[in-house]
């Protein structure tokens, strides 16, 4: 741009001096000297002009370039008072957090000091004469002893898929024992020996003091997932452990949505006072429960409903015989008419109560169960019972001083 200023000047004073030689009187040399000043004159103005621009564009930049620092300056405020709060809030909830977790363990060394002792004493309950021969129980009791004194009790978790979506709703929690070498004792195994020595309390309470932190693990992934916990009706009738287990329970009665006792159906059939108001107990914290390894359909609805019994369930061929069978048994409700096999799910869902099939094998089963309505169904057709991982059995074991105190006073 500039070079083409300068030939246009060029030119303007070459027009001058060819004017001043044709038009005038003046010579060459005067003409060619006019020319030259008139291109002098125009360079020094448009140097003029131009130093006279320059300054105030940058004194324009010069201002832009400081509110553009004023204005990040002020982001950088707002981004450190930003800071600042949820550094705070952070802080707060750990703080929070941290003394919660402190009260709760301190709390639960309580429960397990009260819960050792009870333990050494039913230990020692039962002794066998001098000289008499052990038999097949004595030895699978003291198996037990031993896996509990060594802390060998595990947790396995089956899924509860709800249908037809396959979506895993629920986990059932089962309690094994091990051996010293790795080999399991079922239940099948121990609950009889456990039961004459009044040791199933301990089991239970030890379960559930798994069962509590993998609801806790669940519920930071889907507080949809709940667990079922099994449960004895000598637990819940143990004038001993039931109060300490009550007292831990009331602790983690916000958990109360996501964990359900599990008690066998002729157990509930039979319970005693001091069961159902135990039960009663549990029920006004907030839990529930479910009875399994049910008979038949034949069940009294409002019953279970006031016992706050919120899922049955049956082994899924037991439950298709009954209800394909036109005269099948019927649960007990307001309901006069014999009900239709497709009628019975909805009738026990009016009283609250959830229908699972499980045992479920084959996928047969699964089409058929599902004409019928089953909301949920359980078995190794939607996953084995499998054991919690080694990492999380760590995590989840009962404090050391439980173990600890045992071996002290077991040897």
């Amino acid at each position: 741009m500039t070079f083409v200023l300068y030939l246009l000047f060029a030119l303007t004073g070459g027009a001058v001096g060819w004017g001043l030689h044709t038009f005038t009187a003046y010579g060459a040399a005067i003409a060619m000297g006019g020319g030259g000043l008139t291109f002098a004159i125009l360079g020094q103005m448009h140097l003029l002009f131009s130093r006279k621009r320059g300054p105030e564009e940058v004194e324009q930049r010069v201002e832009a370039i400081e509110k553009a620092h004023k204005d990040t300056a002020e982001r950088v405020d707002v981004l450190e008072v930003r800071a600042d709060a949820i550094e705070t809030t952070v802080k707060h909830e750990l703080t929070e957090r941290r003394d919660a977790l402190v009260n709760e363990m301190k709390q639960l060394e309580g429960l397990i000091e009260r819960l050792s002792k009870s333990f050494e004493a039913k230990l020692a309950e039962t002794p066998r004469a001098p000289g008499a021969v052990a038999s097949p129980d004595d030895a699978v009791l003291a198996e037990v002893k031993e896996a509990l004194r060594e802390n060998r009790v595990d947790l396995h978790l089956q899924p509860i898929v709800s249908l037809p979506q396959r979506r895993v709703a629920f986990y059932e929690g089962f309690t094994r024992l091990r051996r010293a070498d790795g080999s399991l004792i079922l239940p099948a195994q121990f609950l009889d020996a456990a039961h004459r020595a009044r040791l199933l309390g301990v089991i239970d309470t030890m379960t559930m003091f798994r069962c509590v932190q993998i609801v806790r693990r669940l519920a930071e992934k889907d507080r949809r997932v709940g667990v079922f916990c099994n449960i004895s009706a000598a637990s819940l009738e143990d004038e001993t452990i039931f109060p300490r287990f009550l007292e831990f329970m009331s602790r983690n009665r916000d958990l109360s949505g996501a964990m359900i006792f599990e008690l066998r159906a002729d157990r509930f059939e039979t319970r005693s006072k001091t069961m159902r108001e135990n039960m009663d107990r549990l029920s006004a914290l907030g839990f529930r429960f479910s009875l399994d390894h049910s008979a038949d359909l034949a069940m009294d609805l409002p019953r279970l409903q006031d016992a706050g019994v919120r899922f049955v369930k049956l082994g899924g061929q037991l439950l298709l015989n009954q209800l394909r069978d036109p005269s099948g048994t019927r649960p007990i409700s307001s309901i006069n008419r014999h009900l239709d096999g497709r009628d019975v799910s909805a009738v026990f869902s009016r009283y609250g109560v959830t229908l699972i099939a499980e045992k479920v094998e084959d996928e047969a089963s699964v089409v058929e169960i599902l004409d019928y309505d089953i909301p949920y169904g359980q078995g190794n057709v939607f996953g084995a019972a499998r054991p919690i991982k080694t990492s999380l059995m760590e995590e989840t074991t009962p404090p050391a001083e439980l173990t600890r105190d045992l071996r002290a006073n077991l040897g």
